[in-house]
């Protein structure tokens, strides 16, 4: 067999990659130079404690953020904030928030805030700095409520009770008791922190992505798929929710639309808005 010619050894020598397409950037094709609204996600801890979650902060843990130090630590958190120019608002309440600005008009009033909520401490702050005259609620129930509570209940009560048997929110598995430690930990480094380093932490993705794993522990490992099945239902189910409520705002392309959330919401609405062409995300650490 002869020696290949000058050509065919070219050939075998030329990079593959001179007779492969280009692969297609998701992104141009996708998003191109269309303007998208901008979202900021914060995520906070509870101000008012309302001990509604499966961790309760010790009484002497909790952060009182009326108090005169903390309130100079709060303009310098809103300080942070407002460098995100934000045109909206959202926060976790249901779509009707008269109550809410019912408190924002009597704040207005008096420069006085009452409550040591988020929603008023952070949130009335950024709507009168940049003069704002709505608060959009956009919490919402998680679907298997909705199953629980419909008009075919009677047959869905049983299998919901079976998916959910044993779901407490009190696990005592390895992962579980770790969590709680750690849970423990950010109450102490709230305490002996400001809070806009507090409000770094939170915010970091690694600590919204540690905070969504203690969801795949505990009694998302009950049965077999229970255990996932019941946390899709719930946990998955409301942040989708919220996500399809914000869609629903219909903002404009200029728009900058601050998130006010629990911490625990964003490990899953943060990896929403970064999968979404809709809206450019803006993050906490980077302002």
């Amino acid at each position: 067999m002869g020696r290949p010619s000058a050509f065919a050894a070219a050939l075998l020598l030329a990079p593959l990659c001179c007779f492969t397409q280009a692969l297609p950037d998701p992104d141009s094709i996708l998003i191109g130079s269309m303007p998208r609204p901008k979202v900021l996600l914060v995520g906070t801890f509870h101000f008012e404690y309302y001990d509604l979650d499966a961790h309760v902060t010790a009484k002497d843990k909790r952060v009182n953020v009326k108090d005169p130090a903390r309130q100079k630590e709060m303009e310098e958190l809103v300080d942070y904030i407002a460098r995100f120019k934000p045109t909206a608002i959202a926060v976790e309440s249901g779509a009707n928030t008269g109550y809410l600005m019912k408190r924002y008009q009597a704040y207005r009033r008096t420069d006085t805030l009452t409550r040591a909520d988020e929603m008023d401490q952070i949130g009335f702050r950024v709507m009168k700095r940049f003069a704002l005259d709505t608060i959009y609620g956009v919490d919402a129930p998680a679907l298997v409520g909705d199953l629980y509570d419909g008009p075919d209940s009677l047959l869905l009560r049983p299998i919901l009770d079976s998916i959910y048997a044993d779901w407490d929110f009190t696990s005592d598995d390895a992962v579980s008791k770790r969590y709680m430690s750690l849970y423990t930990a950010a109450d102490d480094y709230h305490t002996d922190h400001t809070l806009l380093e507090s409000f770094r932490y939170h915010n970091a993705d690694k600590s919204q992505n540690r905070d969504y794993g203690a969801y795949l522990a505990g009694d998302f490992t009950l049965g077999k798929y229970r255990g996932a099945d019941g946390l899709a239902m719930h946990w998955y189910s409301r942040n989708l929710r919220i996500f399809r409520n914000i869609q629903e705002l219909h903002l404009r392309p200029a728009d900058r639309l601050l998130v006010l959330y629990g911490a625990g919401h964003m490990g899953v609405l943060r990896h929403l808005f970064e999968c979404s062409v809709e809206f450019d995300l803006v993050k906490f650490g980077e302002l």
